[in-house]
């Protein structure tokens, strides 16, 4: 029979199109029954996919919120009994498993929560691995294998190339596939990825590292012609970047085809609280990489091998393959369970049919052309559907907003671990972890904070974009932090003269009278910080000429440093291997406020992420998140780093010489980084603010006399089903 239409409205909950609830026949789990059918004993006795029962008998027109029939207490006791066959109206088989094998013990996970737990693993594993590890380790990678820095770049930027390769691709066809196993094969490509990128370390000879004891002491300075240094090692920067392909690829399906498979599975009020918490798994992934990939750097390179140098070293390798193994082995575990999800979860109809759409009204009316349900199937349709997008100005500007957050974000993750370095005189292993620690609480809480938000004040689209402008005006305000910083610390022959005076015009004068008689090479650079705290350039460079160990913390201690001042303090003339340590008071200002800029920064991604996919027709959801993730990393995680990184480096104010060649930056001007961060950050910040505006004043909601469900309906109006809709099972809420 066919559902009567509610016309008073009293609830919200009513229907434009008739429902096939037809009573179902005596033989249950029958292929194309309704979804009634399953499981009842008396004919009238299940719950419906919707919420609703079915009933043999006509319902009133004026009783759509109550039950057509009451079920059983057994089946009230027992909702997922051994032997029942879940499928859906059109007789798809909605039960967890893999092909025929569906085990009874597997079904309590085939939940909304269940997808969100195996989803949240695989985009933690993702952001430790390709945000976490890889910035950290990238350094380890260019010392052992001979990279030059624009060949890791290309590293670093190859997950990006292949996201955009794969996008449009996966989200179209994906978005109206069988979405679970797109992301199931994902993880799994993710998986392989890891594992290619770890294979250089077993293919390779061991790492030969020289004696810290023969290295940059005065007299003993040696160091290999630029000829027999050379190696043929950087040739795997090609599988590196192989490795980092196949993350893209992996990872492509699971922020667009993720995002909208959870979407679809949760009530309409509760979707930006499951995205938050999804999301808020990718923020702590590359905190974890960050945290563990430095303890792993802590380790030997070749593990089980005495060396006497020290992680502090400059020819020091720790073990940057140990966590790509690691990811890539729970890669492919995680993979198994996401692959044995149905198509749509059981339950997941009732709230197709509650929901509401927000999207944007063209003025020619074609956005109509997306409710269609065959509209998007084939690939004549594609270019309908980006049409349809580009004519769609909210959509634009929140993707052209994403992308200058995006820009901040890949920029502030890639140079924040050095920008503290530079400016607390920290080891790169110590920057990476304190980065880690800043990075938990602000873009992890600000991520799940922002969806929290949106649900609790259960906000609009509109009110959405507003929320993502307040969000981006207060990190606008607090980037100004980077007016502040702190004073670099002294370093004989680079930022002073060794007798203390300035230095004439700025050039580097390495050389003085008190270690003239070394024969000091550039080439070895390895700092160590006298008794007179001040820092010098090399143990040669300090006119050292013995070594020892420091046996309380292991590190290596230089006597007989010549150019050591001991007229300041009377004492031995001795260096520690290692930078000074910092003691600048603002220390503290410049890390709140770094919160600050981060936290709001990313508490506005889930809004502006919920706002994409309310502002769009239902059916383009993942398809406009492929192009939204297309435009952010073409427009923003692609040039971001290189667009930081240039103007970072003109603030260096000693550069590596590797044979006359310029290699990386070894020391930068702290005041000129700092401004340099400020002018980048109010670029994109005041761009984004301008996007968020643009877009809220272009936003033309639905009218308010349309139907609910339908591409029409309204934003304010339809009984505002988020207030007055049916309550639901218990078990679905958070």
């Amino acid at each position: 029979m066919a559902m009567p239409q509610n016309s008073t409205r009293e609830n919200g909950f009513c229907f434009t199109q008739p429902l096939d609830f037809s009573c179902p026949s005596p033989r249950p789990g029958e292929a194309g029954q309704p979804l009634g059918a399953m499981g009842g004993r008396d004919g009238c006795s299940t719950p419906m996919s919707n919420g609703l029962t079915s009933s043999g008998a006509p319902s009133p027109s004026d009783s759509c919120a109550q039950p057509l029939c009451t079920p059983t207490p057994a089946e009230e006791e027992t909702p997922l009994q051994e032997g029942i066959k879940y499928v859906s109206d059109e007789g798809e088989e909605l039960a967890c498993g893999w092909g025929g094998f569906t085990p009874g013990c597997l079904q309590p996970c085939n939940t909304s929560k269940g997808v969100l737990f195996f989803l949240c693993v695989a985009s933690f594993l993702q952001g430790m691995t390709v945000n976490g590890f890889i910035n950290t380790v990238i350094t380890s990678i260019e010392r052992r294998f001979d990279l030059r820095s624009y060949q890791s770049g290309l590293i670093a930027s190859s997950y990006d190339i292949a996201a955009c390769v794969c996008l449009t691709f996966v989200s179209y066809f994906g978005g109206n596939g069988h979405k679970p196993r797109w992301l199931g094969w994902g993880v799994l490509v993710m998986g392989l990825g890891s594992l290619l990128f770890a294979l250089p370390h077993f293919t390779t000879g061991r790492y030969e590292a020289r004696s810290a004891a023969q290295v940059g002491v005065c007299g003993g300075n040696q160091s290999l012609p630029c000829s027999q240094a050379a190696s043929s090692l950087s040739g795997y920067r090609f599988v590196f970047m192989l490795g980092q392909f196949l993350h893209g690829m992996g990872a492509t399906p699971l922020y667009t085809l993720g995002v909208t498979y959870l979407d679809e599975n949760v009530k309409t009020n509760y979707s930006p609280v499951y995205i938050a918490v999804f999301y808020t798994a990718a923020i702590l992934g590359p905190a974890a990489g960050y945290l563990v990939g430095g303890m792993f750097l802590n380790i030997y390179t070749e593990i089980g091998r005495e060396i006497d140098i020290a992680p502090e070293n400059t020819l020091w390798v720790g073990a940057w393959w140990i966590g790509f193994l690691g990811a890539g082995a729970a890669s492919l575990l995680i993979s198994i369970p996401i692959l044995g999800y149905p198509q749509r979860l059981p339950g997941s109809q009732r709230y197709i049919v509650m929901r509401v759409s927000e999207a944007h009204q063209l003025k020619d009316g074609s956005h109509k052309k997306a409710s269609d349900p065959d509209f998007g199937k084939t690939v004549k349709d594609l270019p309908r559907s980006v049409l349809l997008l580009l004519k769609n100005p909210t959509f634009i500007f929140l993707c052209l907003a994403g992308a200058t957050e995006a820009t901040l974000i890949a920029g502030m993750s890639t140079f924040g671990p050095k920008f503290l370095e530079s400016q607390f005189s920290l080891s790169a292993s110590e920057a990476a972890t304190f980065f880690g620690y800043l990075v938990v609480p602000a873009g992890g809480g600000g991520t799940f904070l922002g969806g929290f938000l949106v649900n609790k004040f259960k906000l609009r689209c509109s009110g959405i974009i507003k929320l993502c402008l307040l969000c981006t005006v207060s990190s606008l305000l607090a980037i100004f932090v980077f007016f502040i910083h702190c004073p670099n610390m002294p370093m004989a022959g680079v930022t002073q003269m060794y007798n203390g005076s300035a230095l004439p015009g700025g050039h580097l004068n390495l050389t003085a009278a008190c270690n003239a008689q070394c024969g000091c090479l550039q080439e070895n650079y390895s700092p160590v910080c006298g008794t007179d705290d001040i820092m010098y350039y090399s143990p040669c460079h300090a006119g050292c000429r013995k070594v020892s160990e420091d046996l309380r913390n292991g590190k290596k201690v230089y006597h007989e440093c010549s150019c050591v001042d001991k007229s300041l303090l009377p004492g031995p003339d001795t260096a520690e291997a290692g930078k000074c340590t910092s003691s600048c008071d603002k220390k503290p200002l410049l890390l709140c406020f770094m919160f600050v800029v981060i936290l709001f920064t990313f508490l506005s991604s889930i809004p502006a992420l919920t706002a994409t996919l309310r502002c769009v027709s239902d059916r383009q959801r993942s398809f406009a998140l492929g192009i939204q993730w297309i435009v952010v990393r073409t427009l923003g995680g692609i040039p971001g780093p290189i667009a930081f990184g240039s103007m970072i480096d003109k603030s260096c104010l000693l550069w590596q010489d590797q044979c006359g060649e310029q290699g990386s930056c070894y020391v930068y001007q702290n005041s000129a980084m700092s401004r340099y961060m400020l002018v980048a950050g109010l670029v994109y910040k005041v761009l984004g603010t301008t996007f968020f505006v643009v877009a809220c004043l272009l936003y033309k909601p639905p009218a308010p006399e349309s139907a609910p469900g339908s591409s029409d309906a309204s934003e304010n109006g339809t009984s505002d089903l988020q207030e007055h809709k049916p309550s639901l099972p218990a078990e679905e809420d958070l």
